[in-house]
């Protein structure tokens, strides 16, 4: 299995934030830091995604409060990434609800190329273009689809999670993640005709 971000595939806890959480629960409040660190960037691109927008960085930073004080109740053995995600949508949710509206495309379009990774200099600039319009186009398409398929398509795609971590963080089983994935790419496959068809296997059925 390999290491991305401190979680191994198949959605263990990485040791890294086993030990940061340990520490944490022993009594070093400071030792949280390191798992701030490690997840703000993936959170940001979560809540932009998930129709924060401007307020991407307060949904983050209430997430990560949220998630300090419910530490304790942190199943040991789990994998951190997942967990805090499930309560990033869940503070995105609340805010767009307070808000009264939902974020335009165009803006979360912008927030999360915003907080993506920058495209080294090495890159290829005609690459690097195409994947920015292929992302743009794909955010636009990602309004049609409903909740559950456009969280699905986000995690998977846009977070580049594996199928177990983006089960936990939905918190639902894998057949109805590969389910509503299939039927979310599919719909994106006839919005972006070409792009995401045959993405994902399974019979569509759960």
């Amino acid at each position: 299995m390999r290491a991305r971000e401190g979680i191994l595939e198949g959605g263990r806890i990485g040791i890294g934030d086993a030990a940061a959480i340990a520490r944490v629960r022993s009594g070093e409040p400071e030792a949280y830091a390191e798992l701030v660190r490690a997840h703000t960037g993936i959170a940001l691109r979560a809540a932009v995604a998930l129709g924060a927008g401007a307020d991407a960085e307060d949904v983050v930073q209430a997430a990560f409060f949220k998630a300090y004080q419910s530490l304790g109740r942190f199943r040991e053995g789990s994998a951190f990434r997942p967990w805090l995600l499930r309560i990033v949508a869940n503070e995105t949710k609340n805010t767009v609800r307070s808000a009264g509206r939902l974020r335009a495309a165009t803006g979360r379009e912008a927030a999360l190329l915003g907080a993506g990774p920058v495209i080294p200099e090495s890159a290829d600039p005609a690459a690097a273009a195409l994947a920015e319009e292929r992302r743009a186009l794909l955010l636009a398409a990602l309004g049609e689809l409903n909740e559950d398929q456009r969280r699905v398509v986000t995690y998977r795609y846009l977070l580049e999670m594996d199928e177990a971590e983006t089960a936990e963080a939905l918190g639902w089983p894998r057949g109805t993640v590969k389910s509503r994935l299939n039927r979310g790419l599919r719909k994106l496959g006839r919005i972006l005709p070409g792009q995401w068809e045959g993405r994902e296997g399974g019979d569509g059925h759960g």
